[in-house]
């Protein structure tokens, strides 16, 4: 199996975000809940959109350039 990457689809399930983030199951529902990861339901499933998970690492860097 090749390493996921961001260009390969458009919609991403948790099982696959898991892939491309350093986050656990836990923490990625938890980043939706919160609003910080954006998401779509399609029937019963979660969705993470690919802009989603791109504009959430830039949320992630802007929080580390505010911090330092």
């Amino acid at each position: 199996m090749t390493p996921a990457t961001l260009d390969d689809a458009q919609l991403y399930r948790v099982t696959d975000a898991i892939r491309l983030l350093p986050l656990s199951r836990t923490v990625i529902y938890e980043q939706i809940r919160n609003g910080r990861l954006r998401s779509v339901k399609q029937g019963r499933a979660r969705l993470i959109t690919a802009n989603g998970i791109r504009a959430y690492i830039a949320l992630l860097e802007r929080e580390a350039e505010e911090a330092a």
